[in-house]
């Protein structure tokens, strides 16, 4: 047997024994990750062993506080924003909108903040940590679409117009230091204020009402499945001791260990690209016949 095809098979048997744990927990809330938007040429924070690559990320004190940081923050931004712009679902995106659309899963609880749930058509999703596209003032809480806001870093910084650097997570690229020096970092038209990505900085907290939303997707869910999160952020692994607190059973479907590999029912580890497809095709067959059905 060729590697390709005992890979394929390999792929086929983990997304059965997935399909199952979907079939007999139909309201499994769905807790992805950075490992699922790799596919969509994204890179992730962390390497199989759930050990962060890279510098420390800025901190959103840090951020708020010191105009250097803030001119660090947006240069990278506008240099790394056109691989974020241009990233597009992936087929686990795909995947998981179709196992949404045929109530095979419950909610979808995302710490990614791409904004490619959204677009792959998924309809319940809640984005954890916030959302990349979008800029809010913090002077007079205006809000901007981060798509507007290149317009005009770019015209401000034109010397970094064609710039080319290796892409971060998050929309970041490493570029020279001295580019930071004479960069203008952006304000808010209406008041000057200081903007922001409305996303969740590291150092910061997950806002109340969008905790006790995901929490409340939690205590309605009869299972929890964990796809391309390594879970090392506390964020999210609360989450998985709530369902193990819950007797709720937890699977994963992740590239590397993960922080709640001892409280799982079900681990996987596989391309959740490449199996996710092949899970909605096993459900769609499911559905063509309701005997088999355990609602």
């Amino acid at each position: 047997m060729n590697d390709e095809l005992g890979n394929s098979l390999g792929e086929h048997h983990a997304a059965t024994q997935l399909a199952a744990f979907l079939e007999q927990y139909p309201r499994a809330l769905v807790l992805t990750g950075a490992g699922l938007s790799t596919a969509s040429g994204i890179p992730d924070y962390r390497d199989r062993d759930g050990v962060r690559r890279g510098r420390v990320p800025i901190q959103g004190p840090e951020f708020r506080r010191d105009p250097a940081i803030q001119r660090r923050y947006w240069a990278r931004s506008m240099v790394g924003w056109r691989m974020m712009s241009g990233a597009a679902p992936n087929a686990g995106h795909r995947a998981l909108a179709a196992l949404g659309a045929d109530n095979r899963i419950g909610s979808i609880l995302t710490q990614n903040v791409d904004g490619l749930h959204t677009q792959a058509g998924s309809r319940d999703v809640l984005e954890l940590h916030g959302n990349i596209h979008h800029v809010t003032c913090l002077g007079c809480g205006a809000n901007f679409t981060r798509a507007a806001l290149q317009v005009q870093l770019e015209a401000d910084n034109p010397g970094l117009r064609q710039v080319l650097a290796q892409p971060l997570p998050d929309g970041d690229a490493e570029i020279d230091p001295d580019a930071v020096t004479e960069f203008t970092a952006p304000a808010c038209v209406h008041c000057g204020g200081m903007l922001m990505p409305d996303v969740v900085f590291f150092g910061d907290n997950v806002p109340a009402a969008r905790t006790a939303a995901a929490l409340a997707r939690m205590e309605a869910a009869d299972a929890l499945l964990v796809v391309g999160s390594s879970l090392m952020v506390y964020s999210g692994f609360r989450f998985c001791r709530l369902a193990e607190a819950a007797g709720k059973p937890i699977a994963a479907l992740n590239l590397g260990r993960t922080r709640a590999d001892d409280m799982l029912a079900l681990k996987i580890e596989a391309s959740a690209e490449r199996v996710l497809p092949i899970v909605a095709d096993i459900a769609v067959g499911w559905t063509a016949m309701p005997s088999t059905r355990s609602r």
